[in-house]
């Protein structure tokens, strides 16, 4: 009898869920830092390690949000933006760039003070910056298909990789040698070769809907994640096949890795952050960690091994950054 009510309790811990299992939460929220008044939708998260900043594109308010992380508050905002969606900081030139959907421009930031020392007009949907460190450039997706280059040096852009269709996320592989596109209006993930400029497509199966994008370095794969229906897919960086796929949160916007811990973050507007654990050749659900519905946006910074997720103003919660500590 005993025997028997061990191997029952044994099977109901085995389907448990894994985070019921841990002694504690694999995140916890540390802190909350409020934006002020911003209304609307906030879209991507830059950081500017050395001066300890974090930058927010407030995308339905026209405006760049610059958080001091150490002093937890608002350190200015910069108005007179046009849909700001994109925004990343550029160590070797010391400067921020923000890409505009509204306009189809990016404007180019001091880093020391912030000041505008340079405006390039794309044309149409600036969206996500991704910085080229391995060339000393800076990439942005924009318009009906194309990720500009851009000579940090002369702030000018210097070249077009031309695409399918209108670039959502995309990502540069951990060799630095190409860029992972996600083209969610034709179904496709785009390779391109930086070097060269040449790509291919990598087929998706039925899934719709792709928009965040990681690079997983340790395996090898690309990590991408779908809304429809909501799954994520692991690809070999090798080959494009399909590794594994696992089901995960709606409205996703953002994944990242976290190598250290062999941990995935997709964060997603239903409201929940998804932590996923590699498992075998796949991945497991971990956890579900609520937030607020519309909180999509988020940013893992490693070297502060902390997850900043970007809730919007709503009924119940003021616009904020909310600061996730991963445990242990």
């Amino acid at each position: 009898m005993f025997a028997r009510a061990v191997l029952l309790f044994a099977a109901i811990m085995s389907s448990a869920p894994v985070a019921a299992r841990m002694s504690s939460p694999p995140l916890v929220l540390d802190s909350k830092i409020p934006l002020g008044e911003v209304s609307g939708r906030i879209d991507h998260l830059g950081i500017d390690l050395q001066r300890q900043r974090l930058f927010v594109a407030e995308l339905g308010n026209d405006s760049v949000g610059v958080v001091d992380l150490v002093a937890g508050k608002v350190l200015r905002t910069i108005p007179g933006m046009s849909e700001p969606q994109g925004v990343a900081y550029v160590p070797f030139a010391d400067s921020v760039y923000v890409a505009n959907g509204g306009d189809g421009s990016v404007r180019v930031l001091r880093g020391d003070d912030l000041a505008p020392i340079a405006r390039i007009e794309l044309g149409s949907d600036a969206d996500n910056v991704r910085v080229d460190a391995q060339r000393n450039r800076v990439l942005v997706g924009y318009g009906k298909g194309a990720l500009a280059v851009i000579d940090p040096a002369t702030r000018t852009k210097t070249a077009d990789i031309v695409l399918q269709a209108h670039p959502e996320g995309f990502q540069i592989d951990e060799t630095g040698t190409r860029a992972f596109v996600n083209l969610p209006d034709v179904r496709a993930i785009e390779v391109v070769d930086l070097a060269q400029g040449a790509s291919r497509s990598l087929p998706i199966q039925d899934a719709r809907s792709n928009f965040p994008m990681a690079i997983d370095g340790a395996a090898h794969r690309v990590l991408v994640v779908f809304r429809s229906p909501p799954i994520l897919m692991a690809l070999s960086g090798q080959d494009g096949r399909i590794a594994a796929k696992v089901e995960t949160c709606k409205d996703a916007d953002d994944v990242f890795v976290d190598a250290n811990r062999g941990r995935i973050y997709v964060s997603c507007g239903e409201g929940v952050v998804d932590l996923l654990d590699r498992a075998g050749a796949g991945y497991r659900q971990l956890a579900h960690v609520p937030t607020v519905p519309g909180a999509r946006t988020s940013l893992f910074v490693p070297e502060l091994d902390r997850l900043f997720v970007a809730v919007r103003a709503n009924a119940g919660e003021p616009a904020a950054i909310w600061v996730f500590r991963p445990a242990p």
